[in-house]
């Protein structure tokens, strides 16, 4: 799983996507959709882009938990006795 932490940066600064897109050229498309975390796919250089920017790791903007880190439990295991309780 990856989580975006862009949104939190930013408020977190008290930056807006304006003033990274006027500081890195990066399309405000781009940083607003990154933003409100609608981006399935982005560009390494885009990342390292805004890392530069905010003087910040990549693993502070993106962060990676591997599936195994979460608990089954925390998962809907779907069988036969819990799909006939609707």
């Amino acid at each position: 799983m990856l989580e975006n932490n862009f949104s939190t940066i930013l408020g977190s600064r008290l930056l807006r996507v304006t003033d990274v897109y006027k500081a890195t050229g990066i399309s405000r498309s781009t940083l607003t959709n990154l933003y409100y975390r609608r981006t399935k796919t982005i560009r390494i250089s885009t990342l390292t882009k805004i890392c530069d920017y905010l003087d910040i790791p990549l693993s502070s903007l993106i962060e990676y938990y591997p599936e195994s880190h979460f608990k089954k439990e925390d998962t809907i295991q779907w069988t036969s006795s819990n799909r006939n309780q609707s």
